[in-house]
């Protein structure tokens, strides 16, 4: 899939997750109505599914991602594009979808920078790239297969 079919794809998955965060709309409703209302190919709606579900299902973890990571904004406190860039971020940081860490940080700084305030690309530069750290912090410190 390219590139920029996976932007349409997240942006799509941030829409319903935004409706969803301030609304009493169910995000895979959301989810449904938007991918056809911009006309998304196959591959990208299953990859915007996909994010969504994972969020869904990581969201406590996520949150808690968010909330270690920066500790003086709690995460209801956060604005709610924010807090969804941040949380499709981690959640595709977090899978294994095969996209680079860096690629991932830069997406979300591009939808921060679009949908989000003035100071919403810095801020989720900042949050992902300290939690890009602390899982390669984390890597480095586990004991590597096969020595011993």
């Amino acid at each position: 899939m390219a590139t920029g079919q996976r932007r349409r794809a997240r942006i799509a998955a941030l829409q319903a997750l935004y409706e969803a965060d301030t609304s009493d709309h169910l995000p895979q409703e959301s989810l449904v109505r938007i991918l056809a209302e911009k006309q998304i190919a196959q591959a990208s709606a299953d990859f915007a599914r996909d994010l969504i579900e994972g969020v869904l299902a990581q969201r406590d973890e996520i949150d808690r991602t968010i909330a270690d990571a920066a500790p003086a904004w709690p995460i209801d406190q956060l604005p709610a594009i924010d807090r969804n860039i941040l949380r499709l971020a981690i959640r595709e940081m977090l899978g294994d979808n095969g996209t680079p860490v860096s690629a991932v940080i830069n997406e979300a700084v591009e939808l921060a920078k679009s949908f989000g305030s003035e100071k919403s690309a810095s801020f989720v530069n900042g949050v992902l790239g300290t939690i890009a750290r602390q899982q390669n912090k984390t890597q480095s410190n586990q004991p590597t297969k096969g020595r011993g």
